[in-house]
């Protein structure tokens, strides 16, 4: 976890109260999301709590057993099959184009949420890259526009938002991986995904508490925030017409920076945001 800064002026937001049920889908489905790194710790609470909305969800999986209940959101449910009649899963890996492709074959998708991850030693040292220029070609062919990334603290211009001991592990042993993910959020700046409606989700120490609604977008040293809380911002940001940071990457925390929602006077699912 990392470390958080003292004193630092916070507003905070409340949305998203509760934990989604994953077993039982609204009959109004609101869109169709495709969900990359669904057997992860975020992705997994991306398309548990996508389901909980009432939404269908295409995942792409290497290994269809992983895709689990997450433990943030899940409660007693945490840990077992996920499994739902609005939920489609295909075993293959993003750096297939083949495979990427059958995620998109339905011709309904309306926005994409990458939570790609894993040890270079297992994935590859491009994975990340060469995954999502892969998700990219298919959101352009597609005509898909709303597209989060989650990349990390400290990844391209955030270095300095890093606390020094975790950049410590940016210059040495996670240095090939930092590479790989600055490479994959160059790819949206100045590469192919450019013209596309994305938001690059930086967010700070993970935990696998469950969801306190506050999401702040932090201009200094981050301090923590659970995946479940990362996820939901990401929901957020391919559902929200007017998403406040649409092309452009926040870092995100729950203790400290600047409520992104209180920043546009805006309010999440009827949740009033308070100071």
């Amino acid at each position: 976890m990392l470390a958080a800064l003292l004193g630092a002026s916070t507003l905070t937001l409340l949305l998203h109260a509760g934990a989604p049920s994953a077993m039982s889908p609204r009959a109004r489905v609101k869109m169709s999301l495709a969900v990359f790194g669904a057997t992860g710790g975020v992705g997994s609470e991306v398309a548990f709590q996508a389901l909980g909305k009432g939404e269908v969800v295409r995942a792409l999986v290497r290994d269809k057993s992983r895709l689990t209940v997450p433990p943030g959101s899940g409660g007693a449910a945490a840990g077992t099959p996920l499994v739902n009649e609005a939920l489609t899963v295909f075993e293959g890996t993003v750096t297939s184009a083949a495979d990427v492709a059958k995620v998109f074959e339905s011709g309904d998708v309306t926005g994409v949420v990458v939570a790609l991850g894993g040890k270079s030693s297992d994935v590859g040292e491009t994975m990340l890259t060469d995954g999502t220029t892969n998700i990219i070609n298919e959101c352009i062919k597609n005509g898909v526009k709303r597209i989060s990334v989650v990349t990390s603290i400290g990844a391209g211009d955030s270095e300095n938002q890093a606390p020094f001991f975790f950049k410590v592990l940016m210059w040495t042993v996670m240095k090939k991986i930092f590479a790989d993910k600055n490479n994959q959020e160059e790819l949206f700046f100045s590469g192919p995904g450019k013209d596309l409606e994305f938001t690059i989700v930086r967010p700070g120490g993970l935990s696998n508490n469950p969801p306190n609604g506050i999401i702040n977008v932090i201009k200094g040293e981050a301090g923590s925030i659970s995946r479940a809380d990362v996820a939901a911002f990401c929901l957020d940001a391919v559902q929200k017409p007017d998403f406040a940071y649409l092309r452009s990457a926040p870092c995100i925390s729950s203790d400290k920076g600047t409520s992104w929602v209180k920043e546009k006077g805006m309010t999440i699912g009827g949740k009033e945001v308070v100071q």
